[in-house]
């Protein structure tokens, strides 16, 4: 066995290349031997990350770059890294102590997720940065939020028609794992062990629930939160990849966050579609008018961005919310946006873990108050004074936050029918027992705050307005459903002295 693999590894190192001084003053000998094994059995996987930054420059080289260019934040870096390309080893090895799924493989201890801990060596500030964003507690968000796992489950769980009724089956792990948490993580665990014949003999490894994922909030097995590959993906970790839409797309595609369809009809996006291709997205710092003329999802929300002087427009940040004033998904009213990043803590007044109420109030010791949205709006709108006037800026923003009023009112007048059904028993809510989304007339009232108020507020908010905030799941659909809540009550309201009935 283990002259078969010294002979594979060394066709495989003259095959990849990696013979000559600057090959062994790079690639580790422990990435070496992964090399030798998996760039035959997984060539997708050592051919994207021989194009990487990590497989070109050591931690080293990294450190030595000056200024804004500089693309690593960790100053304590192991020696034993520095010098080295990062590679499989250094990747899959690392931490080794604090993951539950490590396990001996060809003599080497190694483990199968790489976790922002990790990352976190030479990302420092970039993985501190992400813990604070609400992107990484999302799995939490969900799953310990009790109304929020109300709603995952009428929408997961599997309906049975039985004896001229409707009942629902719980829905099993996988279900979850390709629904909600594909973009909010999993939990992952350690469950036990299978073993398997390989091409290179018997090999056993850890079996893992909750995998493969990597939603931006996961539960990882050395205890942190989040995957740096929900937008740099795995094994090229592209900058060019993150900077671009269509890696935002894969979670923010709606009609609940309907953020790409709204940017792709926008004139951002009309301008991204047709220029993009002479547009330089591995720029660091990325410089507005330079290297791209109309901004994306990073640009606006995440980029190191620099002026054609060198001037810092907006800095780095891996926070993302440090960027947004409001919060425009509604739950159920679009709000002043969360100081922490762990929304499940929020209790509003009625002691739910919502940052509104059903009356329209918000939970404000939870939220940004007025100073500190004026400061992430000055922040977010940086970006946008590099190609507008302040007075088109102005006006844009004036429209967005009468958005935000008008689309909450909207839903208030839906929310009082909703809870007069409630009232009469017609249907049966939280404070009943029962949940407040799954019967019909329910989801005729959620879909109004979930899609189409959404969908308002976002194309406000990106595209200043157009046919999606009108009648792609716009206004149109919005009044339509609170017509059709009043008509529901309507048809169904008791006469006096009738009792009520479903």
């Amino acid at each position: 066995m283990r002259r078969i693999f010294v002979i594979t590894l060394a066709i495989a190192c003259v095959g990849l290349g990696f013979t000559g001084a600057r090959a062994e003053s790079k690639i580790s000998p422990a990435t070496e031997e992964c090399l030798g094994c998996h760039a035959t059995i997984h060539p997708g996987i050592v051919e994207g990350w021989k194009k990487t930054r990590h497989a070109a420059t050591t931690p080293a080289e990294a450190l030595a770059v000056e200024g804004l260019a500089r693309k690593i934040t960790g100053q304590n870096i192991p020696e034993d890294l520095k010098n080295v390309s990062l590679g499989c080893a250094e990747c899959h090895s690392l931490n080794g102590s604090s993951h539950k799924d490590t396990f001996d493989h060809n003599g080497t201890s190694i483990h199968v997720v790489v976790s922002p801990k990790d990352c976190a060596t030479c990302h420092v500030e970039e993985a501190g940065q992400f813990d604070k964003n609400l992107m990484a507690h999302a799995h939490g968000i969900l799953v310990n939020n009790s109304l929020y796992k109300t709603l995952m489950g009428a929408i997961n769980d599997t309906p049975l028609f039985d004896k001229g009724k409707v009942a629902t089956k719980p829905a099993n792990a996988h279900t979850e794992a390709e629904s909600c948490l594909y973009c909010h993580g999993t939990k992952l665990e350690v469950t036990g062990s299978v073993t398997r014949e390989t091409d290179m003999g018997e090999m056993t490894f850890p079996v893992i629930s909750g995998w493969p994922n990597q939603g931006v909030g996961r539960i990882n097995l050395d205890g942190s939160r989040g995957s740096c590959a929900a937008c740099h993906t795995r094994h090229e970790f592209s900058i060019e990849m993150a900077r671009k839409p269509y890696t935002c797309r894969e979670c923010h595609v709606g009609p609940d966050v309907p953020a790409s369809k709204v940017y792709e009809a926008s004139k951002h996006g009309n301008i991204f579609s047709s220029k993009n291709s002479g547009w330089n997205f591995t720029n660091v710092p990325w410089t507005v008018g330079k290297d791209f003329t109309a901004p994306t999802c990073a640009a606006c929300h995440m980029s190191l961005l620099t002026d054609t002087e060198g001037k810092v427009v907006v800095k780095r940040s891996h926070e993302v919310k440090d960027r947004l004033p409001y919060r425009i998904f509604g739950l159920i009213y679009a709000h002043s946006h969360p100081r922490e990043p762990d929304t499940s803590v929020i209790r509003n007044k009625d002691g739910l873990p919502l940052p509104t109420d059903f009356a329209g109030g918000s939970a404000d010791k939870f939220l940004y108050d007025e100073k500190e949205r004026a400061a992430v709006k000055k922040t977010m709108q940086a970006s946008c004074l590099s190609c507008h006037h302040q007075s088109w800026v102005d006006g844009h923003w004036e429209r967005f936050v009468n958005t935000i009023g008008e689309s909450n009112t909207a839903i208030l007048a839906g929310t009082r029918i909703m809870t007069d059904i409630w009232q009469l028993g017609l249907a049966t809510n939280h404070q009943k027992g029962g949940s407040p989304f799954d019967e019909y007339i329910e989801r005729v009232w959620s879909d109004s705050w979930l899609f189409y108020a959404n969908t308002i507020r976002f194309a406000s908010a990106m595209g200043g307005g157009g046919d999606y905030g009108v009648f792609a799941d716009g206004r149109y659909h919005l009044s339509k459903t609170v017509r059709q809540l009043e008509d529901w009550l309507n048809q169904r309201k008791p006469a006096k002295g009738k009792p009520s009935a479903k």
